[in-house]
This record gives structure tokens, sequence and C-alpha cells, in this order.
């Protein structure tokens, strides 16, 4: 029989497993946690994650295991944030129309035009863990939950550091090394920046890289980079690079790599 999650045992969990700056917000997310979460988990991962013997997201991570329950990121990562990306846009003499994060398609019936509406959700801590997913439903509430649940299906971490040779402050602010990512004819191309740079990219992209902890970044794009979800994805599999491109253990002192928040290299 699967286990419920009780509020004793939901508060040890999150005092055991976040890292927040001060008592205050420690409490606060843990009360929160406490009055949304009665969860019931239904797959071995979230069995494990409910009672306690995986209590770290990285290890989930980095054997590759799919995350097939939201209360899996909501449990061991209290403090993630979310936002919705404005990738449609409203009705606008020659196309002027202001941008809005839900996009609009219709079929034309017989009984009429029957509407649809698609979004997209980003999530992130701020410290290395982005997610990126995308709904679509009939009305405007179902599809942005079905694109926040999808984001934290499809979380992923990334490497941070400090690769401009401008700079060498030792931090993490930024990229440890150039990426590049494509899709259809957008491509984009992201370089790291020294310190106080801020980013110079897309603002929608901006927003991503924002929620991933980076603060210094230069941009060079290529192709139809109007269409905004192939500029997004094109920035996802970017950023999947950063964790896949294989690194001597020199080049982590070097580029000042974080992989994860407690790490702090020196240069």
């Amino acid at each position: 029989m699967a286990k419920k999650i009780t509020k004793p045992e939901e508060v040890e969990e999150i005092e055991a497993i976040a890292e927040f700056e001060d008592e205050a917000t420690l409490k606060t997310a843990r009360d929160k946690k406490v009055e949304e979460l009665v969860w019931t988990p239904r797959t071995g991962l979230g069995k494990k994650v409910a009672s306690g013997e995986l209590r770290d997201i990285y290890t989930i991570l980095d054997r590759g295991e799919v995350i097939m329950e939201k209360e899996i990121i909501d449990v061991l990562l209290p403090d993630i944030e979310s936002d919705l990306l404005q990738i449609g846009q409203a009705k606008g003499k020659f196309g002027g129309g202001k941008r809005r994060v839900f996009r609009q398609t219709q079929k034309k019936t017989k009984e009429g035009n029957k509407p649809r509406f698609a979004t997209l959700a980003v999530v992130g801590n701020r410290k290395g863990i982005i997610g990126l997913g995308y709904g679509k439903a009939k009305e405007t509430v179902p599809a942005r939950e079905k694109a926040a649940r999808n984001a934290k299906f499809n979380v992923f971490k990334i490497r941070r550091g400090c690769g401009s040779w401008e700079c060498g402050c030792g931090e993490a602010h930024s990229l440890p090394f150039k990426i590049k990512g494509k899709c259809g004819s957008a491509e984009l191309i992201l370089m790291p920046a020294p310190k106080g740079t801020g980013l110079k990219v897309d603002r929608e992209i901006a927003r991503i890289l924002d929620l991933a902890g980076i603060k210094d970044v230069w941009s060079q794009t290529n192709g139809q980079t109007t269409s905004k979800l192939n500029l997004i994805k094109a920035a996802e599999r970017a950023l999947k690079t950063l964790t896949t491109t294989k690194l001597q253990e020199k080049h982590y002192k070097i580029l000042s790599i974080s992989e994860r928040p407690e790490e702090k290299k020196n240069g």
C-alpha cells in the first residue's frame, strides 16, 4: 500500500533537504509545503523520496531517472520558482499585437471555431536546476497547469562557471564555455561574459537563464529568430550541452565550474 506523507514527516523532510539563507525563509517554505502537500506516491522513485531514502535531486538527475510525479520536485526543491514565457501574440494591426503567454490556435468546423491555447512554462531554483514544459488545452487554466507540470518532469542540471578571459573572478556567475543550440532555422550561441555584463540576449531567453542562475552572458542569433518556440528550444538544447560536454579535471578549477549550489571554485 502506498504511503502518505503526514505533516510531521513533511516537516522533517524539508528541514533535511532545504538550504536557505535564513530560518525565516525556511519556515515559510516548510509551512507552505506542509499545508499544500498531501501526496500518495505511485511510482518507485516517488516512494523512495516519500520514505526519505532519496533526498538529493542531483542523485536522481545523475542516474538519469525519469520523473513522473511533480511532487518529487516540490519536496526535493522547495525553493523552485515558476514562470510563463511569452510565446503568443494578441491580434493587432499589421501584426503589431502585444505579446502574451498564451498562444491561441483554432480549428474551423461546421459547429463553429474551436480554439485551443498553448503555454510554455519554465521552472528553476537559480542554482543550476532548470526545466521547460509545454502545455496545450481548450482552456487557459488547464494549459498553464499542464505546462508547469511538464516543466517539473523535464528538469535538468547545468554547469555554471566563469569562462570569460576578461573576468577570472572565480565565481560561477556565467557560462564555463561557449555553447550552441539549433532548432529549425533558429540558431542561438551563448558565450561567457565578465561580471556585471548582464544577460545580453532575447528577453524570453534571459528569463530562462535568470531562473537557471546565470547572470552574465553574451549571445548571437542566426536564422528566423522571430519564432519564439524554436528560439527557446534552441536555448534548451544549448544549455543541455553544458553537462554532456566532457571536461578534464583541471578545467573545473580553471573555469570555476560549479555543478551544485554548495560548490565554490577558486581560480
